[in-house]
C-alpha cells in the first residue's frame, strides 16, 4: 500500500512538472513599483506565522512549548506545498456554481509572470498567487491556539490539510474569487475578517468542545511560562499586519497607505481598552492584557481597513478590545470551555465584530471601489455582512466538525493520551525538551504517584537526556 501511494505521489509530481510553464510577460505589463510592494508585503504576511508561533509558545507551560510552536512551522511547510498543487485552484480558479474554483490552475498551471486582470493587474499573477498563499498559511495555524497541548501530532498533520483544502479554500473563494456568492452579494472583506479570523475562531471553537478541557484545568494554575515570548511574539505579528491589510490593497498607492495608517491605530486602540477594561476588573495592566488587545484591535479591523477612516478605526479597535476581554475573561469561563489560547475570543470575535463594523463604518470616499455602510446611509451593506458572518460561521462550524470526526475514525483517538499530556508534547510528540529535562522527570514523578508506570507506553517515555537537555532521547 506504501508503495502504491509513492509511486502514485512520484508519477503525479512528474506530471506537474512536465507541464508546459507560461510565458513570462513583457516588464512593460508589469508595475516594478506594485511588485515590490507586493512581495515584501508578502514577506510580510509570511513572518507573522513565526509571530503566531512565538505568540502562541509563551502562553503554553513550558513542557508543551515546542510542540506548539512546531505546529505552526510545519503548517509553513505543508499549505507551501498544498497552494501550489491544488489550494490556489480551488480559491481562485474559474468559477463552479459560486462555491470553488476549478482544477484549471492544479500544480501551478498557466499561473505565471502575465498579470491577471480580474485579480491584479499590475503585478505577476504568480506574485498575487504567493500574497494569497501566506494567508493561507497563517489562518490554519491560528486554529491551533484553541486546542493547544492536547492534540497528536499526526492528527494535526490530517487535521490541517483537510482543513485548508475543503474549508479555506472553499471560502476565499466566495469572498475573492470572480463569481464567489459572498462577493456577488456585496460583501466586503478587504484583507480576511471572514475568511481568516472568523472561520479560524470558529473552528478553533468547536475543535476545543470536541478535543475536551485540558488536564488540571480549573484544578491546576495553568499560566504561561514565558510571557516575553509572547510580546515578541505580538510585536511581530503588529509588524507583520502591515502587510496583511495594506498589501492587500495590490498597489503601493493611497489605498495601501490608508490601510496601514487605521491598522496601526485599531490595534493602539484595542489595547488601550484592553487595558482599561483589566484595570477596571483587576486593578491592573497585564502585559499580556495589552498584547491581547493589540491583536483583537488587528483583527477587527482587517475587514474593515481598506475602507474606513483613522476616526473609525479609532472606534472599531476599543470596542473590540472591551468585546474580546469580556468573551476571554467571562464568557469563556461561564461557558465552559477550554478555547486554550483565546483563538475563538480574539479571532472568532474580533473578527464577527470587524465584519459588522465593516457594514456600519465604510465610505466610498476611502475606497471608491467598496460602498457605503449603514452610517454613510446604504443598510443593504449591513446586511450583506451579517449574511456573510453567520453563513462563515455555520459552513465553518459544521465542516470542521466532520473533519474531526473523520480524522477519529482514521486514528482512533485524536487527542493524546493522559500520560502523554502530563509528560508534555515536546517529549511526547517530537522527542525534545525547549529548556532542560526537568519536565521528564517532573511529569514522572506525577505518573507514579497516580497510576501505574505499566500503564504508560514504554515508546513515549525517552530515556536519557542529551548533555545540553534541548533533546531527549530513547536508548
Amino acid at each position: 500500500m506504501k508503495k502504491t501511494f509513492l509511486v502514485f505521489f512520484l508519477a503525479l509530481l512528474l506530471i506537474f512538472a512536465l507541464l508546459p510553464a507560461s510565458a513570462y510577460a513583457a516588464e512593460t505589463a508589469i508595475d516594478t513599483g506594485d511588485t515590490t510592494f507586493i512581495l515584501f508585503s508578502s514577506a510580510l504576511v509570511m513572518l507573522m506565522t513565526p509571530g503566531l508561533a512565538l505568540f502562541y509558545g509563551g502562553m503554553v507551560r513550558k513542557k508543551n512549548v515546542l510542540g506548539t510552536i512546531t505546529q505552526s512551522f510545519f503548517i509553513i511547510a505543508i499549505i507551501s506545498v498544498q497552494w501550489i498543487l491544488i489550494g490556489y485552484s480551488l480559491a481562485f480558479g474559474s468559477d463552479n456554481f459560486h462555491l470553488i474554483g476549478s482544477l484549471q490552475w492544479l500544480g501551478f498551471h498557466g499561473v505565471g509572470m502575465a498579470p491577471n486582470p480580474d485579480y491584479a493587474a499590475t503585478i505577476p499573477h504568480q506574485a498575487f498567487a504567493t500574497f494569497q498563499l501566506m494567508f493561507a498559511i497563517i489562518t490554519p495555524a491560528l486554529i491551533t491556539g484553541a486546542f493547544a497541548e492536547r492534540m497528536r501530532f499526526p492528527v494535526f498533520i490530517v487535521f490541517t490539510l483537510l482543513w485548508a483544502t475543503l474549508v479555506y479554500d472553499p471560502l476565499a473563494h466566495w469572498v475573492w474569487g470572480v463569481n464567489g456568492w459572498m462577493r456577488n452579494l456585496g460583501t466586503l472583506d478587504f484583507a480576511g475578517g471572514t475568511v481568516v479570523h472568523i472561520s479560524s475562531g470558529v473552528s478553533g471553537l468547536v475543535a476545543a468542545y470536541f478535543l475536551g478541557k485540558r488536564k488540571g484545568l480549573g484544578s491546576e494554575a495553568l499560566v504561561p511560562h514565558n510571557i516575553p515570548m509572547t510580546l515578541m511574539g505580538a510585536g511581530l505579528l503588529w509588524f507583520g499586519w502591515f502587510g496583511f491589510n495594506a498589501g492587500s490593497a495590490l498597489t503601493a498607492g493611497s489605498l495601501a497607505a490608508s490601510a496601514f495608517i487605521v491598522t496601526n491605530t485599531a490595534a493602539g486602540a484595542g489595547a488601550l481598552a484592553w487595558a482599561a477594561c483589566e484595570v477596571y476588573r483587576h486593578g491592573k495592566a497585564t502585559a499580556l492584557g495589552i498584547a491581547s488587545g493589540a491583536i483583537a484591535g488587528l483583527v477587527s479591523i482587517t475587514p474593515a481597513s481598506g475602507f474606513v477612516g483613522p476616526l473609525s478605526a479609532i472606534a472599531i479597535g476599543l470596542l473590540s478590545g472591551i468585546i474580546c476581554f469580556i468573551f476571554v475573561s467571562v464568557i469563556k469561563h461561564k461557558l465552559g470551555y477550554d478555547d486554550s489560547l483565546d483563538a475563538f475570543g480574539i479571532h472568532g470575535v474580533g473578527g464577527t465584530w470587524g465584519a459588522i463594523a465593516t457594514g456600519l463604518f465604510a465610505t466610498k470616499s476611502v475606497n471608491p471601489a467598496g460602498a457605503d455602510g449603514l452610517f454613510y446611509g446604504n443598510p443593504h451593506l449591513l446586511s450583506a455582512q451579517i449574511i456573510s458572518v453567520l453563513a462563515t460561521i455555520a459552513f465553518a462550524g459544521l465542516a470542521t466538525l466532520i473533519i474531526l470526526k473523520v480524522v477519529k475514525a482514521i486514528f482512533g483517538s485524536i487527542r493524546v493520551s493522559e500520560e502523554d499530556e502530563i509528560l508534555g508534547l515536546d517529549l511526547t510528540q517530537h522527542g525534545e525538551d525547549a529548556y532542560d529535562s526537568s519536565a521528564y522527570e517532573t511529569g514522572m514523578a506525577y505518573i507514579t504517584q497516580s497510576t501505574s508506570l505499566n500503564s504508560v507506553p514504554k515508546a513515549a517515555i525517552p530515556r536519557t537526556a542529551s548533555s545540553s537537555g534541548s533533546v531527549i532521547c530513547e536508548n
